[in-house]
């Protein structure tokens, strides 16, 4: 399974730690499946069809209660869902990936993953990942 910070959050992150820039935390992020999953340096391939969007995801501690203890595992706090598919999403292909974006369309990648399951998202799916599914890790 892979995963991964994007290079630009990246980037922004270290610039920031020594001082060489400066970096605010979003509001929001907007969470993205992929018929192709991300690498550090690509984007993939997006979603896209009939009823397809970006999840908003509110940067707050509901959504994502405080790491505690020694770990470095950020844990969803809520579940996150997409809107019903009105239509076959991504030609029928099996939506292979996820990932946090810093706007509802365009903008930055920040953080990306494979599914567990990788699946095709159908006319009247609704895709949604439970509380708890997602997590995110920094080593």
């Amino acid at each position: 399974m892979a995963s991964g910070k994007y290079e630009y959050l990246s980037q922004k992150f270290l610039n920031w730690l020594f001082g060489a820039g400066s970096f605010t935390q979003p509001t929001n992020l907007y969470l993205a499946l992929f018929s192709t999953t991300p690498s550090v340096s690509t984007t993939g391939t997006e979603a896209s069809g009939s009823a397809y969007a970006r999840v908003t995801v509110a940067c707050n501690t509901t959504n994502w209660p405080a790491i505690s203890g020694s770990t470095t595992t950020l844990t969803s706090g809520a579940t996150f869902t997409f809107p019903t598919a009105t239509g076959n999403w991504s030609s029928s292909s099996n939506q292979t990936g996820a990932g946090f974006w810093d706007a509802a369309s365009t903008g930055n990648l920040l953080y990306w993953g494979d599914l567990t399951v990788a699946k095709p998202v159908l006319n009247g799916d609704t895709a949604s990942f439970a509380s708890g599914a997602v997590t995110i890790q920094e080593l």
